[in-house]
């Protein structure tokens, strides 16, 4: 991170750790990216300097001349944003007419998901940079690291981790296939509309079928990561038995960052509370490994972390939950309040602090 004055923040710039008011409470909290309102909140609340990442939402880095003093940031983040921008230019062109490169892929998302892997609660935080119009681009490098974990978390060898988040980052290569005026459609689609969009599994499984560096699985995986083990996905409605376990992987990681993103006709959720619906609400359609990978590996809300629930206050992990995972005994920091989440369904955990 690197600590900067006021005058020199733009829109853009993403904040690296809470903006505290005169009561010593974030006005502004971490991951959020600097807007112009916010850039007046700053100025009423006579903050003169901030911490924030090196580099701005958008990928590209922050000015070194404008740093006031450095520490050492979070390269993952950093490295993330530059994914997402890269990612962007080779879905243009594949838009264009030009073929998939896995190599370029490979560069981009293998490196990636080994930073992840020591820092898998940055995972939780990039959901803050996304904007509804870039969701896409987004979307397709935080499944593919997020596939990846999961992979290792069951026990997979390095080599088909590799696969499983290949196969997770081009996921949705097949969206280049659908119509423009479909794909950044700002309503509801209609059901044909929607039907268009369905065909994107089919799109990127031509895409990927004569790539020789991606196994039978991973483009499986491209092909089938919609299905669901019940037969009530698409694009061919198969059930459990015929889903190939590179795709059950993708498929958690999809609707899990699908949930916990801003997308054009649908407002984020918390990673905890997707977490929770997905737990309750898909298990005769998500394979419950997987699921299970994700809460443990990605969440892992261990005795002693620190959170910020929703009504904005920050709380201490007690004692987890093994039949509700993300409701465990938490005390209130301020208060000392002990407070079992599972008696109160109307909060929630926001994010790990």
């Amino acid at each position: 991170m690197v600590r900067v004055n006021r005058s020199r923040l733009r829109e853009g710039c993403v904040l690296a750790d809470d903006v505290l008011g005169p009561t010593k409470r974030p006005i502004i909290p971490k991951n959020t990216i600097i807007t112009e309102p916010l850039l007046h909140v700053l100025e009423k609340f006579l903050i003169d300097e901030v911490e924030i990442e090196p580099v701005l939402a958008n990928g590209e880095p922050f000015f070194e001349e404008d740093v006031i003093g450095a520490t050492a940031h979070r390269q993952p983040i950093s490295s993330y944003l530059q994914a997402v921008q890269r990612y962007k230019q080779l879905f243009q062109s594949w838009q264009s007419g030009l073929p998939i490169e896995i190599r370029e892929i490979r560069e981009l998302i293998i490196p990636l998901l080994e930073q992840m892997a020591h820092a898998k609660h940055d995972l939780l935080t990039v959901r803050h940079y996304a904007s509804k119009d870039d969701y896409l681009y987004h979307h397709a490098v935080s499944v593919g690291v997020i596939a990846g974990l999961l992979a290792m978390e069951l026990g997979y060898s390095e080599g088909e981790c590799y696969q499983v988040a290949l196969a997770g980052a081009l996921a949705d290569c097949g969206m280049a296939k659908v119509s423009k005026q479909v794909l950044w459609k700002s309503s509801a689609l209609t059901e044909a509309e929607f039907n268009e969009v369905k065909q994107h599994p089919i799109f990127g499984y031509r895409m990927v079928q004569k790539i020789p560096a991606l196994t039978h699985g991973a483009k499986l995986a491209v092909l089938q990561h919609h299905e669901r083990k019940d037969g009530s996905g698409y694009p061919l409605g198969v059930q459990a038995e015929k889903i190939h376990p590179y795709s059950l992987i993708v498929a958690v990681a999809d609707v899990f960052h699908a949930m916990t993103s801003e997308r054009l006709y649908r407002r984020k959720q918390s990673p905890f509370r997707a977490i929770e619906t997905i737990w309750r609400e898909q298990p005769s359609k998500l394979d419950a490994q997987a699921v299970a990978a994700l809460i443990n590996g990605l969440i892992g809300l261990q005795k002693g972390t620190i959170i910020r629930l929703s009504d904005g206050q920050r709380a201490e992990v007690i004692s987890a939950r093994s039949d509700d995972p993300v409701r465990p005994i938490v005390k209130i920091i301020e208060t000392g309040q002990l407070l079992p989440l599972n008696q109160r369904r109307d909060l929630f955990i926001d994010e790990i602090l």
